[in-house]
């Protein structure tokens, strides 16, 4: 699976668990949170006030 900006935490997290500490440097929660599930990443960027392009990069994701 494709991971991008508007994959699920969820995915992002089952697909590249190592994703979560990325995550827990911006001071996400995401790991233990219940909305991950359906929360973008793209949706979950902008909840937090995070740079979309920063986060992807640091993620190690290439948005198309």
């Amino acid at each position: 699976m494709a991971i991008n900006a508007d994959s699920t935490i969820y995915d992002l997290l089952k697909e590249k668990p190592e994703s979560a500490e990325v995550l827990f440097k911006f001071g996400m929660g995401c790991v233990g949170c219940a909305i991950a599930r359906g929360e973008t990443i793209r949706e979950a960027a902008t909840v937090h006030g995070i740079p979309l392009d920063e986060l992807l990069a640091a993620l190690g994701i290439k948005e198309t």
